[in-house]
């Protein structure tokens, strides 16, 4: 008998008996996962204060400097269709360590570019790190069933928010002290660390491999045709969407808005995660006791609550750099409950392709980042104040909010069909 296509299935993959830090016989130890998607997180967002210095630097608009956070996400949400396919086929970590070296050289590529447009091309370079964050999941979701998968998403992530948090606060300090090219050099160097981490640390777990591509791209309709999959998938998507935005306008808020310096910038622009470190500590330990779809649900409430109050005091005229910063911290706690569970989620409904089913998620999430990036930069003009960004922010969450709840009743449905 035909197995439905969206049936919910146990996971059948291996789980290894013990992991051993830098012995590449196992799996990689948590601080690995950690520091291969934290670096991953720290490209996007450390240079984010001194995107007005560039402007300046490169002799260009802000607009078109902002293009850096947009682009970086487009490659990313491009690349992390093919990371996952590659990574099933090939193993997850020859591309976790090809992707790092790429990245190395992209990164110090971006601190000698001559023009703006040499250095949006070594920042679209760049986007290769995206490995890291696409198959620190798939590893994850190789080793666990989906719970136990939710719960160590969440403490990976917990660890790595510490860099979102610091990351601009540092850059920010780069900048004044030796400019924004210093942010690349770190970069650099950093890539080069974490590489060399890899090569001592990172067992192979992709432990079933199709014999071709074509025999995976075979298997794509049983993951597409998954409504449960897309439900996840759009719920993440659109979560992420409302910190993309924040990545895209807050720069521009800070300062031009609220009179931010770049180093003062950078502190206040970390206060989310303050509130997805917080988050991503409960989904590690609430996660397996009320369910995935749950913790989700309680995610996208937060959100919606903390942006419809931000809102209605920015009507009133009674908001301030701090009571902005603030309430981005109830955003970042509401996708520190979303974004691990959903990522478990997407995994599980197929995890015999769960590095295709990371990146796959990964670029939708990603792509729908770059374009509310995108989107962020261009309705925030001189006069609109901070509004336009949190009705984007606003509007995807309950967006959030809908694909979620229809994942729970597509669930219902097929635990307890008619």
């Amino acid at each position: 008998m035909a197995v439905r296509d969206d049936a919910i299935r146990p996971n059948v993959g291996n789980v290894p008996a013990g992991v051993r830090f830098l012995d590449r016989r196992t799996p990689p130890h948590i601080v690995t996962l950690i520091l291969i998607m934290g670096i991953a997180v720290l490209s996007i967002n450390v240079f984010l204060p001194s995107l007005p210095a560039m402007t300046e630097y490169f002799g260009t608009d802000y607009r078109f400097m902002q293009l850096s956070v947009a682009i970086y996400l487009g490659v990313n949400a491009v690349l992390q269709v093919v990371v996952g396919p590659l990574s099933d086929r090939l193993g997850r970590r020859p591309v976790v360590l090809g992707g790092l070296v790429i990245f190395i050289v992209a990164s110090v590529g971006c601190v000698f570019a001559p023009t703006v447009e040499t250095f949006l091309a070594f920042r679209m370079l760049q986007g290769t790190v995206v490995v890291g964050m696409v198959l620190s999941r798939a590893i994850v979701r190789d080793t666990v069933p989906q719970d136990q998968a939710a719960s160590m998403i969440g403490y990976v992530t917990m660890g790595m928010a510490v860099v979102p948090m610091l990351g601009p606060a540092i850059g920010g300090f780069l900048d004044e002290a030796f400019g924004w090219q210093s942010n690349f050099w770190m970069l650099s160097v950093l890539g080069i660390a974490i590489l060399l981490l890899c090569q001592a640390d990172l067992g192979e777990t992709a432990v079933s491999r199709t014999t071709s591509f074509t025999e995976q791209f075979r298997q794509y309709p049983d993951l597409l045709g998954a409504r449960r999959f897309w439900g996840y998938c759009l719920t993440a998507a659109f979560s992420s969407g409302a910190f993309f935005a924040y990545l895209g306008g807050a720069p521009y808020v800070g300062s031009a808005v609220y009179g931010l310096e770049a180093s003062r910038l950078g502190l206040y622009f970390g206060a989310p995660a303050l509130g997805y470190f917080l988050g991503n500590f409960l989904s590690g330990r609430y996660s397996t006791r009320f369910g995935v779809n749950g913790m989700i649900l309680a995610g996208t409430v937060i959100v919606a609550t903390g942006m419809t109050l931000l809102l209605a005091l920015i009507v009133i005229g009674k908001d301030t750099a701090g009571i902005f910063f603030g309430f981005m911290t109830l955003m970042g706690l509401g996708n520190g409950l979303v974004m691990p569970n959903a990522n478990a989620g997407l995994l599980s409904v197929r995890p015999h392709l769960a590095g295709s089913a990371s990146g796959l998620g990964g670029a939708v999430m990603i792509g729908g980042g770059a374009a509310l990036s995108a989107l962020a930069g261009m309705v925030l003009t001189p006069g609109a104040g901070a509004a336009p960004l949190v009705l984007i922010q606003l509007s995807t969450t309950f967006l959030s909010m809908a694909s979620i709840l229809y994942v729970w009743k597509r669930e219902r449905r097929l635990l307890h069909p008619d």
